[in-house]
């Protein structure tokens, strides 16, 4: 029987038998529940992120019942592993579930926090052999980013006749014009936004409060659909969302991507919102803002998040200039002769 299992971190060192160690195994809902509660209240979590680390925990733990019942009953259980279970459930997942780098590092640090739950919950050596896993070395691609005809057709792509069309506009300058996550803007509500000096407080990772400036394009189009829209979709109900959907409920972040999937298609574009935030902080650093301000603006809690951005405009100077460098040539040869 795993130790892991048997004990959930299952690594004591003295010798008990598989029945008692059956009996003393905890109940994986109530524990997943517990471990759910720690991520928020201890750990102050975001919410996407604690539901995140806890489906990992739960496919972890699923996968180990499924070890179990592939191993000969009659075997004695080793009980000073663990660092085994943990190292095998990630091979698992990479060749089964076919997970890059950046998704491995995720599941290391979610099996991390599980340590640290379940050394507090007193299986002692969880956190020592939980922290013993070595996180995958990063492959940093390049993020997608849109150019300005692009975000120009996007955008003027959208009809605004609508109540959910000029939501839809207002929503995605918005996105584009601050560079928001999705879930950063789902949340916001209407005393958020100080229009005056088009300025909003967000409520980023973390519960991280910050505030971000927008254009005046976003505040033209907040405007009229405040105006406009947000009462035809909010009906007799009375909502502090910013942003709602037809039902006049706030609007989610599959709604969110839903509409700008279809958007994008239209387009002729790809479909990750999360370009439009890309876009955002590109066209900041090559318009001359330092990366500081750029690092604020975004919520990063590393600037070396954030400077990603700037081998993304070096990419873009790249290959303007790989594109205008035979029309250099030939205006060298014309002068030449």
């Amino acid at each position: 029987m795993s130790p892991l299992l048997s004990g959930i971190a299952g690594l004591w060192v003295l010798p008990v038998s598989v029945k008692s160690m059956e009996k003393s195994r905890p109940d994986k809902k109530r524990l997943l529940e517990r471990y759910h509660s720690r991520l928020i209240a201890l750990e102050r979590r975001a919410p996407l992120t604690a539901e995140t680390y806890r489906i990992e925990i739960r496919k972890f733990l699923d996968w180990l019942e499924g070890e179990e019942n592939g191993r000969d009953e009659n075997a004695a259980p080793s009980l000073t592993g663990g660092r085994n279970d943990f190292t095998k459930y990630l091979s698992y997942r990479r060749s089964v579930d076919r997970l890059d780098s950046r998704s491995v590092a995720k599941a290391i640090s979610a099996l991390r926090s599980f340590g640290r739950f379940l050394e507090d919950e007193g299986y002692a050596g969880s956190t020592a052999c939980a922290d013993k896993l070595e996180s995958p070395r990063p492959r940093y691609r390049l993020p997608e980013v849109y150019s300005q005809v692009e975000v120009d057709g996007l955008l003027g792509n959208i009809t605004v006749e609508s109540p959910l069309g000029l939501r839809n506009r207002a929503l995605y300058e918005f996105i584009f014009s601050s560079g928001l996550r999705i879930s950063e803007t789902v949340s916001l509500n209407l005393t958020d936004i100080i229009f005056d000096e088009e300025l909003a407080q967000v409520r980023g990772k973390g519960d991280k409060e910050r505030i971000i400036v927008f254009g005046p394009d976003a505040s033209y189009w907040l405007k009229r659909y405040l105006k406009e829209a947000r009462p035809e979709l909010a009906g007799v109900r009375i909502s502090k969302a910013l942003f709602l959907n037809k039902y006049g409920k706030r609007l989610s972040r599959k709604g969110m991507w839903k509409n700008y999937n279809r958007i994008a298609r239209k387009a002729g574009l790809g479909t990750k919102l999360h370009t439009l935030r890309h876009t955002f902080a590109t066209e900041l650093l090559a318009g001359g803002a330092d990366l500081r301000s750029v690092q604020e603006l975004l919520g990063h809690a590393d600037i070396t998040t954030t400077q990603i951005y700037t081998h993304v405009d070096q990419s873009r100077l790249r290959d303007n200039h790989n594109k205008s460098l035979p029309n250099l040539k030939n205006w060298s040869a014309a002068n030449e002769a």
